[in-house]
């Protein structure tokens, strides 16, 4: 195997592992902002809160919601049959041998697009679980301190 073929199976198998670990991150992030809205939900239906309080957390509450469905965009799967599976369902074995020996570099390309649109979408959510719970920090301590 020549220089060539090992450095696009490396980079190939660096693409791969790359789009897991963004997979990982945004199942373990989903999780957490699951949590924080039915934490949220629990906590704020049993209090008494004001106007301000009521603004501010129904704001941090949409940017999660916003912040979720980011993330199972990020996750949702492509079936366009463009790459992978979808592709390799509908070739015969010869011909899914002769795609991946000749288009090993498109697929890395292709895939390489994908983890950044995975990197991308994650990212976004991370900002705005962060700027959501942000917006509930502050909407509890308006509850706290009694804020008219």
């Amino acid at each position: 195997m020549s220089a060539t073929g090992r450095n696009l199976i490396a980079a190939h198998t660096e693409v791969r592992a790359e789009i897991a670990r963004t997979d990982s991150k945004t199942a373990l992030l989903l999780a957490f902002v699951g949590a924080v809205l039915a934490g949220t939900w629990s906590v704020a239906r049993d209090l008494p809160l004001n106007w301000a309080a009521i603004v501010t957390g129904g704001a941090g509450l949409v940017l999660l919601v916003g912040a979720a469905g980011l993330l199972l965009r990020s996750v949702r799967p492509n079936l366009s049959g463009r790459h992978g599976f979808p592709l390799w369902a509908t070739l015969t074995p010869e011909q899914i041998t002769a795609a991946v020996a000749s288009d090993l570099a498109a697929d890395v390309a292709g895939l390489s697009r994908l983890a950044v649109a995975k990197f991308t979408g994650l990212r976004r959510a991370v900002d705005l679980t962060m700027t959501g719970g942000a917006l509930l920090i502050l909407a509890a301590l308006l509850t706290a301190g009694g804020a008219a």
